[in-house]
């Protein structure tokens, strides 16, 4: 039986790990405000907020950054060794757990950010833009009847980019596996079927 290595498959554990360690030091999606007094980085592997030169996270969204990381790293792991062999008897299992998972990931940032900007508007009355640059003037009841604006920039950064090449390219895998095990077989199965046909001759 010929060795054969699913490439796409290949290609997507290693741009999942690059991701994971890109997200340690740039937000999928970040927003500031008061000319960066305020910000917030957000991503499934680290979420932190910086008020006035203090950085501080929260324990459970930690908690949740931690889980994501561990099964994004479990992913990236599964996609590789089923990559290298995928003609192995666990392979296609190893494929089914990994290829959904930078998908998933990708999906419900995208629901808790939509679900975030739409809290903020009913609990405090102003809208933080997903992409792009707004003014917003606070609500009298948080700034003792003082009129406030603010300017908000938000935006997606390239992390989140990366993650949807790399959410393809799991998906991308599993499209191309039925080819790569058809690549690998043939000559596996049509010796027993030659040597069948011969015994049936003589």
């Amino acid at each position: 039986m010929q060795t054969k290595i699913n490439w796409i498959g290949l290609a997507a554990g290693i741009t999942t790990i690059v991701v994971i360690i890109a997200s340690f030091f740039y937000p999928w999606w970040q927003v500031t405000a008061w000319g960066g007094r305020i910000t917030v980085n957000l991503s499934p592997v680290n979420t932190n907020f910086n008020f006035l030169g203090t950085s501080f996270t929260v324990p459970l969204i930690s908690a949740l950054n931690l889980v994501s990381i561990l099964t994004l790293v479990a992913c990236s792991i599964a996609m590789l060794i089923y990559s290298v062999a995928p003609a192995k008897a666990y392979s296609k299992n190893l494929l089914g757990f990994a290829y959904k998972k930078p998908l998933f990931s990708l999906l419900f940032f995208i629901i808790v950010l939509f679900a975030v900007t739409i809290i903020i508007q009913v609990l405090f009355g102003f809208n933080v833009p997903l992409v792009g640059s707004s003014t917003v003037i606070l609500p009298e009841n948080m700034t003792l009847g003082v009129n406030i604006s603010v300017l908000i920039l938000a935006g997606f950064q390239w992390p989140f980019g990366l993650a949807m090449v790399a959410a393809g390219l799991c998906i991308a895998a599993r499209l191309y596996h039925k080819k790569v095990v058809a690549q690998v077989f043939p000559a596996a199965t049509q010796a027993p079927t030659l040597a069948l046909t011969t015994a049936t001759a003589s």
